[in-house]
């Protein structure tokens, strides 16, 4: 089960992901984040302190949208991330290709 809360604070757009995401409500996520782009957010942050599980499908919507994300311009950061969903990032070396802060006030600097 995934719940996505969306709040903005002036400049970030904060992407609040709870529960678990897999190829079942993947395109959940994929609906979210399109949503700010065309909203014209310039700063999207994503909370992740509350997600317990990401699938490979899950990090493929992150990663369908990096080049849309430097092509627009658009600062993305996720943050707060569970040791073991920082795992998953890390073993298939996203975590240089994606700002990943330990917490909400690093990744609002």
């Amino acid at each position: 089960m995934l719940s996505i809360t969306i709040k903005e604070e002036q400049p970030h757009h904060i992407l609040l992901l709870e529960g678990e995401i897999d190829a079942s409500n993947s395109v959940e996520l994929d609906d979210a984040i399109r949503g700010m782009i065309e909203g014209g957010a310039q700063s999207i942050m994503v909370d992740g302190r509350e997600l317990s599980y990401i699938s490979s499908a899950g990090l493929g919507v992150f990663m369908s949208y990096l080049e849309d994300f430097q092509e627009a311009n658009i600062r993305f950061v996720l943050f707060g991330l569970h040791p073991n969903v920082f795992e998953v990032f890390k073993i298939l070396g996203l975590d240089q290709l994606m700002t990943i802060l330990p917490d909400k006030e690093a990744a609002t600097k």
